[in-house]
């Protein structure tokens, strides 16, 4: 009998650690470049954390050069996010983030310009007041990509 508990508790536990791993597989991963001092960057990377994203958080002194080279500074906010491919500038709400990755739109990314104080990291959301723009692969604004 001993035998058999033994057997099913290690059964059991390899199980969890399999789904522990596969959980820690599916994990997005993305990294945040931000403002060594900003605390709306390190709540909007906790946000994503919260909602399925492995962030890596990347400390820049001078934030202009990231966005010049990521294709964000004509619609720039405090901290610029690399994900898959893509690139999120701002407080960005997730959906918008899934949304792109789901359908895979050929542009550079989307972008929240500005810090609203309604957006996720900055305060209470309040739906339907948010709108996130399409950056198209030169960085330039083509319109609204999703009201949120």
């Amino acid at each position: 009998m001993q035998n058999y508990l033994l057997r099913a508790f290690l059964s059991i536990a390899m199980i969890f650690g399999v789904s522990q791993q596969l959980s820690a597989q599916e994990l997005i991963q993305a990294t945040l470049h931000k403002d060594p001092w900003c605390g709306c960057c390190n709540a909007y990377a906790d946000y994503l954390e919260e909602n399925g994203f492995a962030v890596t958080r990347i400390d820049q002194q001078d934030m202009a050069p990231i966005k010049r080279k990521l294709g964000t500074s004509q619609a720039a906010s405090c901290h610029t996010v690399e994900i898959d491919g893509y690139v999120v500038e701002g407080h960005v709400p997730v959906a918008a983030i899934n949304k792109m990755l789901n359908e895979r739109p050929d542009i550079q990314g989307i972008a929240l310009p500005g810090m609203p104080l309604n957006s996720p990291g900055m305060g209470p959301e309040k739906k339907g007041s948010l709108e996130v723009l399409s950056l198209d692969k030169q960085g330039k604004v083509t319109g609204l990509y999703q009201r949120l």
